[in-house]
C-alpha cells in the first residue's frame, strides 16, 4: 500500500510557511445576498461561481498550491427539491464552461464526494474535466461535492477492511490512503464565510491542525483582498502543532544559526 504523499499533523510537523500551501473555504451567504439584493436564491449561487472564478486567480497568484471548496455537502439534499434541482443544473454548466479555462491556466481539478448518487451527465463531465487538467501543476482545485467529514472516514475504512479483511486494528498510515483528498496535503487555512463559526461536517479528518478563520462577509462577496485578509490573519498565527512557543523560537534560532 503506498504512502500519502504529504505528512500527518498528529504524526510530523508539516512543512508550513507564510503563504498558506492549502485552503480549504465554505462558501456560505449565497442565499442571504440574494435576499439582500431581493432575488431569488438561486442568483446567489450564480453569483458564487464569479466568486469561485477570484478565489482562484487570486489562490494562484499568491502561490497557494491546493484550494479546495465546499460545494455541496451530504446533508444539502434536505434543501428543498426546487433549489436542489437548481444547484445541479448550476453544476453541469459550471463543469461545462469551466474546465478548459481551468486547464488554459493550470489547473488540476479534482472533484471528491459520494458521486453515486449525481446524474451520468455530470459524473461524465467530473471524470473529463479531472482526465484533461490530470498534469496541470500551478493550483490544484478540489470541489467537494456530496461530501461529508464522516462519509470520507467511513468510506477509507470499509476501503480499508475490504484490501485487508484480516486487520482487527487500524493505524493512522494504513487509514490515510484511502481518504478522498489523500493526494493533497492537510489544510494550513481554513475559511468559513457568511459569518457561522462551525466547520459542518467538513474535511474533519484534514482539519486537525488548520488555522480557522471566519468572517462576515457573504461568499458573493468575497474577493481578492478578502483573502489577502485571510491569509494576514493566518500569518499571525503561532503553528505549534503541539510544541511549546520556547520550542518554537529555539528552532528559529537555530535555523538563523
Amino acid at each position: 500500500m503506498s504512502k500519502p504523499p504529504h505528512a500527518s499533523s498528529t504524526q510530523q510537523v508539516p512543512e508550513h510557511g507564510d503563504v498558506p500551501r492549502h485552503v480549504a473555504i465554505i462558501m456560505d451567504g449565497n442565499g442571504r445576498w440574494a435576499k439582500r439584493q431581493h432575488l431569488p436564491r438561486i442568483a446567489g449561487h450564480r453569483r458564487g461561481v464569479e466568486s469561485v472564478r477570484a478565489a482562484v486567480a487570486a489562490c494562484a497568484e499568491r502561490g497557494v498550491q491546493y484550494l479546495t471548496l465546499f460545494a455541496f455537502s451530504s446533508e444539502n439534499w434536505r434543501r428543498p427539491a426546487e433549489e436542489v434541482a437548481l444547484l445541479m443544473q448550476l453544476f453541469t454548466m459550471a463543469l461545462s464552461s469551466e474546465v478548459d479555462k481551468l486547464h488554459r491556466n493550470g489547473v488540476r481539478l479534482k472533484v471528491v464526494g459520494d458521486l453515486a448518487r449525481f446524474e451520468p451527465k455530470i459524473r461524465n463531465l467530473i471524470e473529463q474535466g479531472e482526465r484533461l487538467t490530470a498534469e496541470n501543476k500551478r493550483l490544484t482545485l478540489t470541489i467537494a461535492a456530496n461530501y461529508g467529514g464522516r462519509w470520507d472516514i467511513l468510506q477509507a475504512t470499509n476501503r480499508l477492511l475490504r484490501e485487508n479483511p484480516a486487520l482487527v486494528e487500524i493505524r493512522e498510515e494504513q487509514l490515510a490512503p484511502h481518504l478522498a483528498m489523500s493526494y493533497a496535503p492537510e489544510p494550513d487555512l481554513f475559511i468559513r464565510t457568511g459569518g457561522e463559526q462551525r466547520i459542518s461536517n467538513f474535511l474533519l479528518w484534514q482539519l486537525a491542525y488548520s488555522e480557522l478563520y471566519f468572517t462576515e462577509r457573504l461568499w458573493p462577496d468575497f474577493d481578492a483582498a478578502a483573502l489577502d485578509e485571510a491569509i494576514v490573519s493566518y500569518r499571525t498565527r503561532e503553528r505549534r502543532f503541539g510544541r511549546t512557543s520556547e520550542q518554537l523560537a529555539q528552532s528559529r534560532r537555530a535555523e538563523v544559526a
